[in-house]
């Protein structure tokens, strides 16, 4: 079979499909990735086949601007589950504003040659990044089967359903159009096709959170187990040697430099919290002074985290799909200091589990990090909770376990 894998182009969103991706290709299927210009780089550098199209999008521009409009306004948080927080008009109005201003900006510019593409090649299945909803838009055109693939807690598609629920409770006249509907309708119809409720969530829905940690939508979800894959990287010398004392990493990702304007905590503030503790600081920071380094730290700008988390005791991150999943199957305590879409979220319901603790980088001081690695370096039940999330995201099926049942559902779902 044809599989066609589609992201919008930002690298943190791709990359947690790779794996799956290489399972189906050495299960015997054709595979390519198709995305943005910008991403190229990064699917052919993972051994995969890419195919770009369309223009690159402008998140990045866009996104400065949308958070200073924030700052002025009262902030919509995608995690929100109580309705008595989710009014009808303050939900319609941000939830029709990320539309515009997220689902059009990163997909417009990728539709027409993506449905080309698919046309073309004629893939029996499409598995699309859950924003980039071109994907769902070139399957249909094309006949194909479709799967969202999730880089993270399913807040997109929870928000969605609080928002057509309470639409569908409002007098008729009141309702307004259903705005991602009625996009991706548009879309659609350019290319002969029409609007239809999978193209919101998928035929069904790749995840690799385990089950004690999802936000659960109702849709059909196939779990997947996590499988860390960084990119092109090298196993440093200093890196195969064992810690001689506890090592706790800092890592906060890379949009931060690559598409934002850098780092939104206090680094050298949690550097100097950590300089007088007997352990070993890895971070993986850009930019970073080393003159204002302490001395049991080693900072550089990037170290493979499936060679580094293993080595440690506890790790400190921004809640990134990848840095959060890798601790989890690598069954180490993580802190994590929160502030955009599902990591808020993540961080609690870590801290719910035992395996961790959690801030708001609002609240971010190095004493209250200092603190909380003391923390959780000293109390055993950190490490043991864990272990048994760690236990608990081993026993999910692995890519090639699912690749039988995704062939089955492409022959449920594809309509050519």
């Amino acid at each position: 079979m044809r599989i066609l894998f589609t992201s919008y182009a930002e690298k943190t969103h791709f990359i947690g499909m790779v794996p799956l991706a290489w399972a189906l290709h050495n299960a015997g299927h054709e595979v390519r990735v198709a995305s943005q210009p910008e991403l190229t780089d990064t699917i052919t550098h993972a051994g995969l086949t890419a195919v770009p199209v369309g223009k690159n999008h402008g998140l990045g521009r866009v996104y400065a601007i949308t958070q200073r409009v924030a700052a002025e306004e009262s902030e919509f948080d995608f995690a929100e589950d109580d309705p008595e927080h989710l009014p009808w008009e303050f939900l319609k109005k941000k939830f029709e504003a990320a539309v515009l201003w997220w689902c059009r900006l990163v997909n417009d510019p990728m539709i027409s040659d993506l449905v080309t593409f698919a046309r073309h090649w004629q893939p029996d299945l499409v598995i699309w990044e859950p924003v980039t909803f071109a994907g769902p838009i070139a399957a249909q055109a094309c006949g194909a089967a479709h799967a969202r693939f999730l880089w993270g807690l399913d807040l997109f598609g929870r928000i969605r359903s609080h928002y057509v629920r309470l639409r569908d409770e409002q007098p008729p006249g009141e309702r307004g159009q259903d705005v991602l509907a009625e996009w991706i309708g548009l879309r659609a119809a350019k290319h002969g096709g029409r609007f239809t409720p999978d193209m919101a969530d998928g035929h069904f829905t790749l995840d690799y959170t385990p089950p004690s940690l999802r936000v659960d939508t109702g849709v059909d979800y196939l779990p997947v187990r996590y499988i860390p894959y960084n990119g092109v990287s090298v196993v440093e010398p200093w890196l195969r040697l064992p810690p001689q004392r506890p090592r706790v990493c800092l890592t906060l990702g890379t949009a931060a430099v690559e598409r934002l304007d850098g780092y939104a905590l206090p680094v050298y503030d949690i550097l100097d919290a950590l300089s007088d503790l007997d352990v070993e600081v890895v971070a993986t920071l850009r930019g970073v002074d080393p003159e204002r380094v302490p001395a049991n730290a080693r900072v550089v700008d990037f170290a493979p985290l499936h060679a580094l988390v293993p080595s440690c005791s506890v790790v400190i991150h921004h809640g990134g799909g990848g840095s959060f999943s890798t601790s989890v199957i690598n069954g180490v305590p993580q802190l994590v200091l929160a502030d955009m879409y599902d990591a808020p979220l993540k961080g609690k319901l870590l801290a719910d589990q035992g395996a961790g603790l959690t801030m708001h980088t609002r609240d971010v001081t190095g004493a209250k990090v200092r603190e909380c690695v003391q923390r959780m370096l000293k109390e055993p039940s950190f490490a043991r909770r864990a272990g048994e999330l760690r236990q608990e995201t081993l026993g999910m099926p692995t890519p090639g376990d699912v690749v039988p049942q995704i062939e089955e559902a492409i022959l449920r779902h594809r309509s050519r």
